[in-house]
């Protein structure tokens, strides 16, 4: 998968409505040359599918990237621990300091601090660190 295939599924993933032609335009190739791209990424499955995100009327997200600090174990078994959390949208594994960052979407500020603290309250977890997200771009 190179950069173009990459920015893609970005668009796609973005708003997944988008023409070909539309999208052509944004990558800088032929709509040709993205159709096919497209239809390879479908068929290698890493495109799976179109979906339609539903929010609930006036709801308000919160969104939030914790970095999780542990002792012991390794990311697979916190990532399962993460799970649990339908507000967990992705974990990463990520090099450096921080062992794990968790990208999170919750109705409210109570519940993201709900989340936060029991995940805080997690075996081996000793640190975690709040980032609030206030404004995406889409890439």
């Amino acid at each position: 998968m190179d950069k173009f295939d990459q920015r893609i599924i970005a668009l796609l993933c973005a708003d997944a409505r988008l023409t070909v032609t539309e999208v052509a335009r944004q990558v800088n190739l032929s709509r040709s040359a993205v159709s096919e791209r497209i239809r390879q990424l479908e068929a290698s499955g890493v495109i799976q599918g179109y979906h339609a995100r539903i929010a609930e009327p006036d709801a308000v997200v919160v969104k939030a990237y914790l970095e999780l600090f542990y002792k012991g174990g390794r990311c697979e078994h916190y990532v399962e621990r993460m799970r649990a959390f339908p507000e967990v949208r992705r974990c990463s594994g990520i090099s450096g300091e921080t062992d794990m960052l968790i990208y999170i979407e919750a109705a409210s500020m109570e519940r993201l601090a709900e989340v936060r603290g029991e995940i805080e309250n997690l075996p081996g977890v000793f640190k975690v660190k709040t980032h609030m997200v206030v404004k995406d771009w889409v890439m």
